[in-house]
């Protein structure tokens, strides 16, 4: 069984919040919608809950129609990037709160409290009231209370933007197994592509309230159908430029040539927006075809093993991402490599040709 959206749309008077849209969430699944902000994530997550009706379109979960159903009457926990908590009950408390108006037993609720409790980092603060708490405590608690209520559908919208980050990467590894074993439908919606490739899952990708394209998320990743979807699934931002394809070669950059490569040997001869992402562009020789982009430092972001490079080449800025430290100087001519043959091409439409 599964949450289907049938040509489901939003519209506040001459305003679409939502296009038409449809998909099918299957049962036990962890399903992302990458965007954004106002791409439509949280709107759609609404509609799913049932805290928005849709203009038009119908809503069915395991084979039943709940488009006109209140969210009160569905068995469904969303958890928001702004916490919210009870103020009036301990951490414990707000935990509990759903099992105990569900009527479980005070041992369930006991035992169901506790394990989240342990997975949150929360033991030490079940008897404080949430103004006693840090921003990431009390989102944490409000986490933990949807845990425990055992839904159908689990939705969270950017949850883990408030805490630090030591605890938001030790729950992006938490998160998909403690819902791996439930038959729950899990919606998460993020900005970020490395969250929807580290949960893995199905990923949705929006922009300004259209759902590119849905699927698995490696594949979505890897094989994105259209432009918009590369763009959206890419941080840092995905490098184009305007091509041409002549024979063996590509005309880019106010006419530097760069070997065609695998990825465009099936073209045909004409124009095309090529599309690289940053980390197959690199201050070092890469293995294969590889083209030259020639550009004037704009900014040198250094961690401790990744090196973010952002160039002015030919008045459009390019980024490179690479392991290991490259200090490049602002303002100095630089030289660096791209992977052509992980090119992507896209028809002056937009669609993906290669």
């Amino acid at each position: 069984m599964a949450l289907e959206l049938i040509d489901i749309t939003k519209r506040s008077g001459a305003d679409i919040h939502i296009h038409p849209t449809s998909l099918v969430l299957p049962e036990g699944s962890f399903n992302v919608l990458l965007g954004t902000t106002l791409s439509g994530k949280t709107t759609l997550m609404q509609i799913m809950a049932g805290i928005q009706q849709p203009t038009s379109g119908i809503i069915r979960f395991r084979g039943k129609d709940v488009t006109g159903v209140a969210v009160q009457q569905r068995n469904v926990s969303m958890v928001y990037q702004q916490f919210i908590n009870y103020p009036n009950f301990s951490v414990y408390d707000n935990i509990a709160s759903p099992l105990k108006v569900a009527g479980m037993s005070r041992a369930e609720i006991d035992r169901r409290v506790m394990a989240a409790a342990d997975l949150l980092r929360l033991k030490p603060m079940l008897k404080r009231r949430p103004s006693e708490l840090s921003g990431g405590q009390q989102q944490r608690t409000a986490i933990a209370r949807a845990i425990v209520k055992d839904s159908d559908l689990i939705l969270l919208d950017e949850p883990l933007a408030n805490l630090d980050y030591k605890l938001r990467e030790e729950l992006r590894d938490e998160l998909p197994k403690l819902f791996a074993g439930r038959n729950a439908i899990v919606v998460y919606a993020t900005t970020e592509p490395s969250e929807a490739l580290l949960f893995g899952g199905n990923t949705a990708t929006l922009h300004e309230g259209r759902v590119t394209q849905f699927g698995p998320t490696a594949s979505t990743y890897r094989t994105p159908k259209d432009l918009q979807t590369a763009q959206v699934f890419s941080d840092p931002p995905i490098n184009t430029a305007p091509v041409e394809k002549r024979g063996d070669r590509l005309l880019l950059f106010g006419g530097k040539s760069w070997p065609a490569g695998a990825a465009a040997s099936r073209l045909a001869d004409g124009r095309y927006t090529l599309g690289l992402r940053p980390h197959h562009v690199s201050p070092l020789p890469v293995s294969g075809v590889s083209g030259e982009v020639e550009g004037r430092v704009l900014v040198t972001e250094l961690s401790g093993s990744e090196s973010v490079i952002h160039l002015d080449v030919a008045g459009s800025t390019w980024v490179s991402l690479s392991h290991g430290i490259h200090p490049l100087e602002v303002g100095a001519q630089a030289r660096l490599h791209a992977d052509v043959d992980r090119a992507l091409f896209f028809a002056p439409s937009g669609e993906r040709v290669s």
